[in-house]
């Protein structure tokens, strides 16, 4: 079987007896730019949060709490004097991954990230994330964040929001056993 050898990706050897092909992180950036992140971009915002089940100012906004928390996000020159994946690279891989529950192999194609950095880019994501929102979000709630849970749920039909699903009082006409 004969493969097409792309001019901008070159064999690069072995390491621990993996084969690494250096894909074209400018061009992969640009059209993950114009997929995305443009003032007029090809897939639409409904599309943006269906695959990263967030609106994109979501997105942007985390995208910069964690940039300015972890400089590990921010784009810089490598070790080998390229230009590093952007903070947008990087967080568009991640949210994949936990949006879909996709491996890391699953999203080399389309974002041209090794293993080892998308492995590298999650542990660091959830380290940021976790010290970034703890305070605020990651934490049992008090009695006033349940009485703000509790009428949020009731104004959209979810009386008893905090105990399980199966004990709310709330018919579903799509149950099996309705």
């Amino acid at each position: 079987m004969q493969y097409e050898h792309h001019a901008k990706s070159s064999y690069c050897g072995s390491i621990t007896g993996r084969s690494f092909v250096q894909g074209d992180r400018k061009e992969c950036l640009d059209r993950m730019m114009k997929d995305y992140f443009i003032k007029c971009p090809r897939y639409p915002a409904q599309d943006f949060r269906s695959r990263f089940r967030m609106r994109r100012e979501l997105f942007e906004s985390i995208l910069n709490a964690v940039v300015n928390h972890d400089h590990y996000f921010a784009r810089k020159i490598d070790v080998v004097g390229r230009q590093s994946l952007s903070p947008h690279q990087k967080l568009t891989s991640t949210f994949r991954m936990l949006a879909n529950g996709c491996s890391t192999n699953s999203i080399d194609e389309y974002y041209r990230l090794a293993e080892t950095i998308a492995i590298e880019n999650l542990k660091r994501f959830y380290k940021a994330i976790e010290a970034i929102y703890r305070a605020t979000y990651i934490h049992k709630p008090n009695r006033e964040d349940l009485k703000r849970l509790l009428r949020k749920a009731d104004k959209r039909g979810f009386p008893s929001m905090i105990r399980s699903l199966d004990c709310m009082h709330w018919e579903w006409k799509n149950c099996p056993t309705a």
